[in-house]
């Protein structure tokens, strides 16, 4: 298991575990972002993604992005 950051522009995985506060999580599992789903790195910069989850793309920060578990 590592954080969604340590993953390569185009490379995919399944989430494992998603960490942080409770209202943190509620709000990644809004945007699509629940355990077992696949997501695709679309570009990385500085630690900031722009993954593809589900049908749509969405920016994460580099703090929230670690906090994903891939």
């Amino acid at each position: 298991m590592m954080p969604l950051t340590m993953l390569n522009s185009g490379e995919g995985a399944a989430i494992k575990r998603i960490g942080g506060k409770e209202e943190s999580k509620r709000f990644l599992e809004n945007l699509g972002f629940t355990v077992g789903e696949k997501v695709k790195i679309v570009s990385s910069n500085c630690g900031n993604v722009i993954v593809q989850v589900k049908d749509s793309r969405v920016a994460v920060s580099k703090g929230i992005a670690n906090k994903i578990m891939v």
